[in-house]
């Protein structure tokens, strides 16, 4: 019978954990933990892996994505999206699975002329059903400098973040029929497009190419996607509730639970048996106001 000596069991034990370790949580460098995927070299990590950009121009754009897939995460990515005359550009990050029916969590960022605000772009997707578009203005210019944007996921909830403010919610609302994202892993995708068919002003505004390369930009990617952490069954506390509600009231531009002429048939199911993401309007003598449900 051989016998293996203590030490050499505690380096495989450590070996064993560094690997788990760098599989639920993935920081900083690009080279480890993402692979770009299209763009013909206009793509590019830079910086020994602490910087990544992303290049648009009128022959094609560009994209990446993650190693990894994850199942609940915590997720981080800083982002500085294209400046100036940006029109007709989309800056989309975003997880995903694959198959028909897929799950998605997205961030989109819609460029515009020079001058005019960015639209943050939201959806969720559950057994490939989308149409949950939620759209909003930032409190910032997002091309003068990076900003973080977070996907919290875990069993009982998505929370789209904006520099650790929340911008919306989307609770697991199984038990009232609303497909959830729990079984199915998904990458971090990325890409910078044209789409100035429907991007800006539903496509009125064309992309100028003669201001190509468009450039958006990445870094500081941090992903925990170890259910022993606190994030595993974190949810908004009440300060969080009340930035969530600021941002809704002030900077929401589209909500999908509002937009009765897209759903004459009724709202979707989560929008009517809540307030949904604690922001409700609700009509008040042919006029709307905004309802603070917490």
């Amino acid at each position: 019978m051989a016998f293996i000596h203590s030490s050499t069991i505690t380096f495989l034990l450590s070996q064993l954990f560094f690997a788990y370790f760098m599989t639920a949580y993935a920081a900083g460098n690009f080279y480890q933990n993402f692979d770009i995927t299209w763009g013909d070299g206009r793509a590019n990590i830079l910086d020994n892996g602490q910087l990544l950009t992303l290049s648009l121009d009128k022959a094609s754009g560009s994209g990446f994505q993650s190693k990894n897939e994850y199942l609940f995460g915590n997720i981080d990515m800083q982002l500085k999206l294209v400046p100036g005359n940006s029109a007709g550009t989309v800056t989309a990050y975003y997880l995903s699975s694959k198959g028909s029916n897929w799950d998605e969590i997205d961030f989109e960022f819609l460029g515009n002329v020079s001058g005019e605000p960015y639209i943050l772009h939201t959806n969720v997707f559950s057994q490939g059903k989308g149409n949950r578009e939620q759209q909003f203005y930032l409190w910032f210019d997002p091309t003068a400098d990076f900003h973080t944007y977070s996907i919290l996921w875990n069993p009982q909830r998505i929370v789209f973040s904006v520099d650790g403010t929340a911008i919306r919610e989307f609770k697991n609302m199984e038990s009232k029929g609303v497909a959830f994202l729990k079984s199915q892993a998904m990458r971090i995708y990325s890409s910078l497009w044209n789409a100035d068919d429907w991007a800006t002003r539903g496509g009125l505004v064309k992309t100028d190419w003669n201001q190509a390369p468009f450039i958006a930009s990445y870094r500081n990617f941090n992903a925990d996607a170890s259910s022993s952490n606190a994030w595993y069954s974190q949810q908004l506390d009440s300060t969080s509730q009340q930035r969530l509600s600021w941002v809704q009231k002030n900077y929401m531009i589209y909500n999908y639970c509002n937009d009765t002429k897209r759903f004459p048939q009724g709202l979707p199911t989560e929008c009517i048996t809540q307030c949904f993401e604690s922001l409700c309007r609700v009509k008040n003598g042919g006029k709307e106001k905004d309802e603070d449900q917490n």
